[in-house]
């Protein structure tokens, strides 16, 4: 029979002090990134539905319940929320710069009295718009 040698918290103390190797190893890969997922694609859309299939979504879920989320979400979470947001912030501009582009772009329906349900079709002007530019890229 196995033994497991467990020391508890030997993980996380080992990781604390693992910052310049795992910076290494992202930096000088043994295989690049994009070749090893683009050839674990099958086995990626394999896993997902039967994960599906299991439900184990709602299964994780279930396991880790609004408590865990909500300690998580504003401790952790909130703490990480503004440098992330500040880091990603020139991709997200030039991820949205496209779309920002096709509503600019966009012929509207004349507006009509606030309430009116023909302003429905302004909205779905923009939707399909939107739609299209996200399908054909």
């Amino acid at each position: 029979m196995a033994k497991v040698r467990s020391t508890p918290g030997k993980f996380s103390t080992r990781a604390s002090q693992a910052a310049g190797d795992y910076q290494a190893g992202v930096q000088n890969p043994r295989v690049s990134w994009q070749q090893a997922t683009n050839a674990a694609a099958a086995s990626q859309a394999a896993g997902a539905q039967q994960a599906i299939a299991e439900k184990r979504f709602e299964k994780g879920v279930a396991k880790a319940g609004d408590a865990k989320w909500s300690s998580k979400a504003s401790t952790i979470g909130a703490s990480r929320y503004p440098q992330g947001v500040q880091e990603a912030q020139g991709a997200y501009d030039q991820g949205f710069a496209p779309f920002a582009q096709v509503i600019e772009s966009t012929t509207l329906p004349p507006r009509f009295p606030k309430g009116d349900p023909r302003n429905i079709q302004r909205v779905a002007a923009i939707a399909s718009a939107l739609r299209n530019k996200k399908i054909k890229g």
